[in-house]
């Protein structure tokens, strides 16, 4: 029996880096085509959904067996907001860092997604966007081209990471049925 069958989400293992070069045809979200200007009011964009989707009645009940309920997303989306503004500021207090490994799979099972209270996820996705909004504005005009690296090998900028982790945040909107996000402020 397959992990979908017996009702576990099946980890995403997927390279999503290809989301920087072309529109994604899931969401929609053009990724390459944020400016730079324009990254933190579209970090608002792909966050403020999130207040009312977590205020849904059904935010804790998956609609299959496989698929992470729109409390899992949250708490998901969440969790990008800290890693990403984490990793930016690495990136600028360090030349070329290589960022630690994150099991976003593992991390929703030890963190017990689906248990946590939607208004507390609510609250944190707020903060760790309006966190993450500020390392983004405060990057001064010549660090944008510094670079950080995952361990497989893929390199960013500070530009390309925040497209980066724009896409992921508009595409779980996309996941939970909640309008799409344009990619200007």
């Amino acid at each position: 029996m397959s992990e979908a069958e017996a009702g576990a989400v099946v980890p995403d293992t997927k390279d999503w880096t290809w989301t920087l070069e072309r529109p994604c045809p899931d969401c929609g979200f053009v990724a390459g085509e944020v400016a730079r200007a324009d990254l933190t009011g579209v970090l608002a964009a792909v966050t403020a959904p999130w207040a009312e989707v977590l205020r849904r009645p059904d935010a804790t009940a998956r609609p299959a067996p496989s698929t992470w309920s729109p409390l899992e997303y949250g708490c998901h989306v969440r969790d990008v907001c800290r890693l990403f503004d984490e990793r930016v500021r690495l990136m600028q207090d360090h030349d070329d860092p290589t960022f630690d490994d994150w099991d976003q799979d593992a991390t929703a099972v030890r963190d017990r997604y689906g248990e946590q209270d939607p208004a507390v996820v609510a609250a944190g996705l707020a903060e760790g966007a309006a966190g993450w909004g500020r390392t983004l504005a405060a990057v001064p005009d010549d660090a944008w081209e510094r670079t950080g690296r995952r361990s497989n090998g893929s390199l960013f900028t500070v530009l390309g990471l925040g497209r980066y982790g724009l896409h992921d945040l508009a595409h779980h909107l996309h996941d939970v049925g909640a309008a799409p996000v344009s990619t200007t402020s």
